[in-house]
């Protein structure tokens, strides 16, 4: 099936509990850039991100002896949870492989979902291809947080919904992991001939997909601890998400930690809406490019709020130190 024709049945076979999320005006952020800002408030669906929609979309279409098996997968959090809901609410068995040093919430939120967790020592791409070795061994499915066509057109849903709410964007400002994300919703915006530009946003310190970009083909790549870590990691290789971000992002940014922090500071002040590093991150592309985006209108997908009180408070901390406040 073309991907924009399984984007188009993941968003008319959606389940009764995944939201279509609001694009919400942000008035002051649009009087601070001097465009019209709208803010794709993904942090309120269901398990806190935007993950729900693919996970809930490759259980959808597991066979029924496949259910019967189990899945497995791997992930930094976001995507366990939701693999773990969504199969809970399936009655399909979930086994979630993730780095130990993931966060203690995201953690807690997976087992709160009835999944089994399997903590390993190393990084999220230890995980992922630990998990794989692991479902392939058992014979179950591995459900890759962005590496799998089901998951990815789950999230292509959020660029339907971008077409609907808001058909004349001109920009479209995507926090970039995987590509899972930025993939399906520019699928979606430019199958239906949308004019919006696709911008990809990564930190400076944990750019993969960006530098498998820029050589043609998936390597790894050093990275820097991030406060989006919901976008870290280096990708598995032959993910097919290189080649599909190949073909749609049309602008790429990179940004400080320093303007993460601004980002989360500023969806604070001027829209009271607490949400994760990789939610900012979005929000930090923009500001890199407001010059360019001056008159225009743009929406930010904000992708996601699970992140502790503890490391919000923080980031906050540092952003007003940054700031000399």
């Amino acid at each position: 099936m073309p991907l924009i024709d399984a984007i188009e049945e993941a968003a008319a076979c959606r389940p009764p509990d995944m939201l279509v999320t609001p694009l919400l005006p942000s008035p002051g952020l649009s009087a601070l850039l001097g465009c019209e800002v709208l803010l794709k408030a993904e942090h309120l669906q269901t398990t806190g991100s935007f993950k729900y929609r693919g996970a809930a979309n490759a259980i959808r279409r597991l066979a029924p002896e496949r259910r019967a098996r189990g899945v497995v997968t791997a992930s930094t959090g976001n995507h366990g949870q939701a693999v773990a809901l969504a199969g809970r609410r399936a009655g399909v068995p979930v086994t979630v492989f993730v780095a130990r040093d993931a966060s203690p919430a995201k953690l807690a939120a997976i087992r709160g979902h009835g999944a089994e967790l399997r903590l390993l020592d190393g990084d999220s791409l230890d995980a992922e291809l630990a998990g794989r070795q692991a479902a392939e061994a058992s014979g179950r499915v591995f459900l890759s947080p962005y590496n799998d066509a089901d998951v990815i057109a789950g999230q292509g849903s959020v660029g339907l919904e971008l077409l609907q709410q808001a058909p004349d964007l001109d920009a479209v400002f995507v926090a970039v992991g995987g590509g899972g994300l930025i993939g399906g919703i520019g699928t979606a915006l430019k199958a239906h001939g949308a004019k919006a530009e696709v911008v990809g946003c990564w930190p400076e310190t944990s750019p993969c997909l960006l530098r498998a970009l820029e050589a043609g083909h998936i390597h790894m790549v050093a990275e820097q601890p991030t406060l989006s870590d919901g976008t870290a990691g280096n990708l598995e290789p032959g993910a097919m998400t290189l080649e599909i971000c190949a073909r749609i992002i049309d602008r790429r940014v990179t940004v400080s930690e320093a303007a993460i922090r601004r980002a989360l500071w500023l969806l604070a002040e001027h829209d009271r809406w607490m949400v994760e590093g990789a939610a900012a991150l979005a929000l930090a592309g923009l500001l890199s490019q407001a010059g360019a985006m001056r008159g225009r209108r743009v929406a930010v997908v904000l992708c996601g709020r699970n992140i502790t009180a503890a490391k919000y408070r923080a980031a906050l901390n540092a952003a007003a130190a940054d700031a000399g406040d």
